[in-house]
């Protein structure tokens, strides 16, 4: 088969992405199953709710950059000392202003001491995140070999200081300063390969013009995200302020197995964007093809992931996580559906950035945001995690998809969406088509 420069690129580009990620999370899971049945139910559920409470406050740090800087560095790589110096300046002043906001919710809602201890401690991956942005550079250029590379390196480090701490039987705290470490590894990883391949981040310069556009067009993503935040994260604080930490820990344990289901689609996602970009710019009309095929691949690659997980739930369970966990088998039966709306939220996510009409994503997150808080205030007494898990499918669904309709410039995304959920499976032939020059 002859492909194309252009081709060849973007095949390695997902073989190394793919290659990459189920390595890391093929460790990830083992490890993580490990660290699981040695810390039980209750504990690993007190680890889970602290890393979902920084979670929330995260998007104040990012403050919705991500996507802006792909874009913007695909479209003017040779503006990338400006531009990144200027977001590193932007996202280290937001990771504190969003540790301080922290600091202030823990006493405002008088958590109790070691928690409390626990969430500050993890507070700190605000500020190592902030190597993303290097992320972000390969994104952008479509060299994800060297992400790949890095989070290699954390996933082995990481991997290693936690069998570690399971030998010298650790406490729980240990094993939240290892995940903060993982984090500072992984940063390191990405600053390695951008010094070993482009040159020293001391070209950066802060460049004060950027930052108004910058603001501007990340502020309704910030919004957006936010919610999306929240309405993913705020199923485990609550859980565990009206329930317990050990339902935290089922809970938790099937959001493991998701993010398994996740990866794929992710992949295409983060890896297939930066051609879109350019196919729009350059053959507008292949990329109205181009844009269907990707929504319909990606959207159905969830959905043949999530009906396997959801139908070997059990033995998935049982045979790893051990009979401890088993209430976490109806809670992966429905939750492994989570995938089919993350799939077609980001798919959809990204053509809405491309197309730049993200100043109205924000509403569908917000309301998505209300509504999962406000099921889940009312099934969680009642239904407990099972309930907790409809409100995910649901909540999940209806930002990413159905809230589409509600915003007539996201019509046509909606459209592509719908198609992809009912026909899409027609368009997984071709997925050579949405990667030709």
């Amino acid at each position: 088969m002859n492909l194309s420069n252009s081709q060849k690129k973007i095949v390695s580009n997902v073989a190394w992405s793919l290659g990459g990620k189920a390595i890391n999370m093929a460790s990830a899971l083992f490890v993580g199953i490990l660290v699981a049945r040695y810390l039980g139910p209750e504990s690993y559920g007190l680890m889970n709710y602290v890393i979902s409470y920084v979670a929330i406050f995260s998007i104040i740090a990012t403050f919705g950059m991500d996507n802006i800087e792909i874009r913007e560095l695909s479209q003017q790589n040779d503006k990338k000392d400006a531009i990144m110096g200027t977001c590193f300046s932007l996202r280290m002043f937001f990771a504190t202003t969003a540790y301080i906001v922290i600091a202030i919710s823990l006493f405002y809602f008088q958590t109790d001491k070691f928690t409390s201890l626990m969430v500050l401690a993890y507070g700190l991956t605000l500020f190592t995140g902030t190597g993303n942005l290097l992320r972000n550079y390969f994104t952008s250029i479509v060299q994800n070999k060297y992400i790949v590379k890095s989070e290699m390196y954390r996933t082995f480090v990481g991997a290693g200081i936690k069998i570690l701490l399971l030998w010298i039987k650790a406490p729980l705290e240990y094993f939240i300063y290892a995940q903060i470490f993982d984090t500072a590894l992984v940063a390191s990883g990405y600053y390695l390969s951008y010094k070993s391949t482009v040159g020293s981040i001391r070209k950066w310069y802060f460049d004060k013009t950027l930052v108004p556009f910058i603001l501007k067009e990340s502020f309704p993503l910030v919004l957006s995200g936010a919610a999306v935040i929240i309405y993913q994260r705020i199923d485990q604080v609550m859980i565990g302020d009206m329930i317990n930490k050990t339902e935290v820990g089922y809970f938790a344990t099937a959001g493991k197995f998701v993010d398994l289901i996740v990866f794929l689609p992710m992949v295409l996602v983060q890896t297939v964007t930066p051609m879109l970009i350019r196919e729009k710019e350059n053959k507008p009309e292949t990329y109205e093809v181009k844009k269907k095929t990707f929504v319909s691949i990606t959207t159905w690659t969830a959905i043949i992931m999530s009906v396997m997980v959801s139908s070997l739930s059990y033995w998935l369970i049982t045979y790893t996580y051990g009979m401890q966990y088993t209430p976490t088998i109806p809670v992966l039966q429905i939750m492994a559906f989570k995938a089919v709306g993350i799939a077609l939220s980001s798919a959809g996510g990204q053509i809405i950035i491309m197309e730049h009409i993200q100043k109205w994503a924000f509403i569908r997150n917000i309301l998505g945001c209300i509504l999962c808080v406000l099921l889940n205030y009312f099934l969680i007494p009642q239904y407990g995690i099972i309930g907790s898990s409809y409100v995910t499918i649901i909540t999940v669904l209806f930002t990413g998809c159905f809230a589409n309709l509600l915003i007539p410039a996201y019509h046509n995304v909606m459209k592509l969406q719908l198609y992809a959920i009912l026909l899409g499976w027609k368009e997984l032939r071709y997925f050579k088509r949405m990667i030709r020059k």
